[in-house]
């Protein structure tokens, strides 16, 4: 049985956990009040940014060709959120037993994170049947969340959390350098990711908070063992990526409403797989406070390791 002083944090832990509370109570937002506010999406307007979508690479698409495809990754964009968001939450109520009986600070602030990854979801959901409304029939998600969620957390909690941690901070970097600046985007996309970015600041702060707590507790091999998982989740995440842009390459090809050359359809296969492996891995992969926090924690060996599972991502 998990003793009381087990689960004893230092006070520095206490009090970032403290500003979390305060920061989501300053912070919270509505999902219709704040977000939706009944509006549309208008197909006439960019939903990603040629930062992430890269469309503009795409020099043989027309101008409202890039606009489209960028109106399908934004919906997948939605989409993948909602999807690790799923097993987030399964993981950080489970990272919540071990304050149950000790520190109620902590308890709070991974309550209220559970509470808001809730929403984010129902955010999610609400976001893919508003893009359904306004978008041609054909469109497909590659994974189904529940059991993608069941095989990430079958894989050790460091390494979970270490996705986490991951995904967390490039939702940040990605609001701040590419959807807050750009002005010609969906008013109604960017507000998505805006709300959904002011709570998000919180979780990384938790993520590394909790990461680091299960991180003390391990013994040399487990941790070598968590990285391995942690590769093994990221060559998972790439695996979805690659069905999920077959899947909106196919879509896009079905309703661009013109038929492309062989090479163009290849290209434009090649750059949605680009994108997405430059938003959901090597974005937050190259970021550097991920690069910091994962440095503090694994050898140099263990960090040759995951640089070697990236290398054939970055080159492709």
């Amino acid at each position: 049985m998990q003793s009381h002083t087990e689960t004893q944090i230092a006070d520095s832990d206490r009090a970032r956990f403290a500003r979390c509370i305060e920061a989501s109570k300053r912070v919270n937002w509505d999902i219709d009040r704040d977000v939706i506010r009944g509006r549309a999406f208008d197909m006439d307007e960019t939903f990603l940014p040629q930062g992430l979508s890269k469309v503009q690479e795409l020099g043989f698409l027309t101008a409202a060709e890039q606009r489209f495809l960028s109106q399908i990754q934004g919906r997948t964009y939605a989409y993948i959120f909602g999807l690790v968001e799923r097993f987030i939450n399964a993981k950080v109520l489970d990272l919540s037993r071990a304050h149950a009986l000790g520190d109620q600070t902590a308890l709070e602030a991974l309550v209220r994170f559970s509470e808001e990854e809730l929403k984010h979801q129902e955010l999610f959901r609400r976001i893919e049947a508003l893009a359904e409304e306004q978008m041609p029939e054909g469109y497909k998600q590659a994974g189904d969340p529940d059991a993608i969620a069941d095989a990430v957390l079958s894989m050790e909690s460091w390494a979970v959390l270490m996705l986490t941690l991951h995904i967390e901070l490039f939702t940040q970097l990605h609001y701040r350098e590419s959807l807050e600046p750009d002005e010609s985007l969906s008013p109604l996309f960017k507000d998505v990711f805006l709300f959904h970015w002011k709570e998000e600041s919180q979780h990384a702060i938790m993520d590394e908070l909790e990461l680091r707590r299960l991180d003390a507790k391990l013994s040399d091999a487990e941790r070598d063992k968590a990285v391995d998982d942690f590769i093994a989740l990221v060559g998972a995440v790439d695996g979805l990526l690659q069905l999920q842009a077959a899947e909106d390459t196919r879509y896009f090809l079905e309703t661009c409403g013109r038929s492309l050359s062989k090479a163009e359809k290849e290209a434009v296969g090649a750059g949605v797989l680009k994108a997405y492996r430059w938003q959901y891995i090597l974005s937050g992969a190259q970021h550097r406070p991920f690069q910091r926090i994962l440095g503090d924690l694994i050898t140099e060996a263990q960090a040759q390791r995951v640089n070697q599972a990236l290398s054939p991502l970055m080159a492709a």
